[in-house]
């Protein structure tokens, strides 16, 4: 089970900051600001990614690498023991908390991912944690868009079935970028949730999302309970278990949403 961050890591911003821009992400999302029609580009700014499923230039064995992209803060490809090279494979792109690592959803999910055949690959994000719970996509987005063109070089992947997974901040980044990116993503887990950082909306993907009822680092009142309405309105297919737990999600519920993001 992940847990609650440590007070002085639990985000970039000020709490108050956060539950301000929490609502202001759900008012976007009531009025459509974030569901109109995107240009194909890419830039970091707007959140785009320009990285596609491609067939494999090589091939890769079952096993963790990092994924040799930078120095210092990196990220790990996990590739499953049930990994044929000659199946498309699913694919997961974990987003971890503020504070934390490409470890902290990988370590507990490879297990899960042995049994799945889930591909899972977790970058670090450039700072403390994700650029645009600070107001805006930039450095993190050039390097999820270097991750994923890097991995799709080496795995076999299935196109149908590229996910987007997250935690907390990371859960905040996954839906916003999922949203956005509605044409890779077909699928997108948010564990914890907090806001959705404006942009326009792609596709329209799945939504599997989690929370705890004393969840006292992003209360489920001022989050995931004013997210959740908003999407099914503005037409999203979306999953939401609430459980009795703090910030942080249940060993059952993470599987369920292994196998979920594996379908």
């Amino acid at each position: 089970m992940f847990h609650d961050a440590p007070p002085a890591l639990e985000s970039a911003i000020s709490r108050r900051e956060a539950l301000k821009r929490t609502t202001l992400g759900a008012i976007a999302l009531a009025t459509g600001a974030c569901l109109g029609a995107t240009d194909t580009g890419s830039d970091g700014g707007n959140g785009r990614l320009s990285a596609r499923v491609a067939a494999p230039t090589g091939t890769t064995a079952p096993g963790i690498y990092p994924l040799g992209l930078a120095s210092g803060r990196d990220g790990l490809l996990y590739i499953p023991t049930s990994y044929d090279a000659n199946t498309p494979a699913p694919l997961a792109l974990l987003l971890h908390g503020a504070g934390r690592d490409s470890s902290e959803l990988l370590t507990p999910m490879r297990p899960l991912a042995d049994t799945s055949g889930l591909v899972l690959v977790a970058p670090d994000a450039r700072g403390v944690t994700w650029d645009a719970i600070g107001g805006g996509f930039f450095d993190d987005v050039t390097f999820i868009d270097r991750a994923l063109t890097s991995v799709f070089a080496r795995v076999r992947v299935d196109s149908s079935r590229v996910r987007i997974m997250g935690f907390s901040d990371g859960g905040t980044y996954s839906l916003s970028l999922g949203l956005i990116n509605g044409d890779l993503f077909s699928r997108i887990v948010a564990f914890s949730p907090g806001f959705i950082v404006d942009g326009r909306a792609t596709g329209k993907p799945q939504v599997f999302i989690t929370h705890g009822t004393r969840d006292t680092v992003l209360p489920i009142d001022q989050t995931s309970r004013q997210i959740v309405p908003r999407l099914k309105s503005a037409g999203y297919d979306v999953e939401y278990h609430e459980f009795d737990g703090g910030h942080g999600v249940t060993p059952d519920l993470l599987g369920q949403a292994v196998i979920w993001a594996s379908a």
